[in-house]
């Protein structure tokens, strides 16, 4: 299959891309050209912005993929700058866990219709979750919603996470810098890199459409994640309310997500435990 992977070149990018040459389809890398990648000759590079339509126009105009892989949807106008200027069969966009609008465990695609929700075209807002909404529902005026697929995903971590969100933790408890945290003990879903990519890569060939969560089986607290840095590391973590805010302090209850609809796909997510706290001892070692 003739792939384009807009995005690609870093982070879970980098296992979706590997599984999708492994598999052997042809795979074309569209992103700005800042940085390195592992694939040599065995994928295609074009330069663009995705933020600016005529670099969009110039770089794909006239190509037909059979699938793209949308990895940097961030609003309604970057879905509308790809879309006007490119054709293909198959629509597979990353969107996010953070479209639904009210959180608690056993959240269900069907909770949030992006053919419901009012279309606006926006810039990428400083409301990701807005972004997200209006790029999943943008899709939809350039696509059949059955040749499009919206990926769910919550927090992904691993070794090459850019954001560095868990390494604030654990830079937090091995230093003694005090760290700001509300809901401690509200338990959460995350999503190891190298799954988050291959799930995608997985998704190609499948007979699919419409909204999918994907993530790893079980939850964990922040709570927990201070516990294990703290016995690991042999530190103590400073919890303040003068501290620094911690970056996954944005849930205030328990949340999880179905994922009756991958597993029917033959795809099995690993449990939490079997690769966060390795995880987090290597954070530790790299302090």
């Amino acid at each position: 299959m003739n792939v384009l992977v807009v995005g690609g070149t870093r982070f879970f990018g980098i296992p979706m891309v590997k599984k999708l040459i492994s598999g052997g389809h042809t795979v074309t890398i569209a992103s700005r050209g800042q940085h390195s990648d592992p694939f040599g000759s065995s994928a295609e590079r074009i330069i663009m912005d995705k933020t600016d339509e005529n670099s969009v126009k110039a770089a794909l105009c006239g190509r037909h993929f059979d699938c793209v892989i949308d990895k940097v949807a961030y609003c309604s106008n970057d879905v509308r700058s790809l879309l006007k200027h490119t054709r293909c069969e198959r629509y597979i966009q990353m969107s996010s866990c953070a479209v639904y609008q009210s959180a608690h465990t056993d959240i269900a695609e069907s909770e949030f219709n992006p053919k419901e929700y009012p279309l606006s075209w926006i810039d990428r807002p400083n409301d990701y979750a807005l972004g997200k909404r209006l790029a999943e529902r943008a899709a939809l005026e350039f696509m059949d919603e059955k040749s499009c697929v919206f990926v769910r995903y919550p927090v992904v971590m691993g070794e090459n996470d850019y954001t560095g969100r868990l390494r604030f933790y654990v830079r937090s408890v091995c230093s003694g810098e005090p760290m700001m945290i509300n809901n401690p003990d509200a338990k959460t879903s995350y999503i190891h890199e190298k799954q988050a990519g291959e799930f995608i890569a997985h998704l190609v060939a499948k007979e699919v459409c419409g909204a999918i969560n994907g993530c790893s089986k079980g939850t964990v607290s922040q709570s927990e994640i201070i516990s294990c840095t703290e016995k690991l590391s042999g530190k103590q973590a400073v919890i303040a309310q003068g501290g620094e805010k911690a970056p996954y302090d944005d849930t205030a209850c328990d949340t999880s997500y179905k994922l009756s609809k991958a597993e029917t796909l033959g795809f099995a997510f690993s449990d939490i435990s079997s690769w966060l706290y390795d995880l987090i001892a290597k954070e530790i070692n790299d302090q």
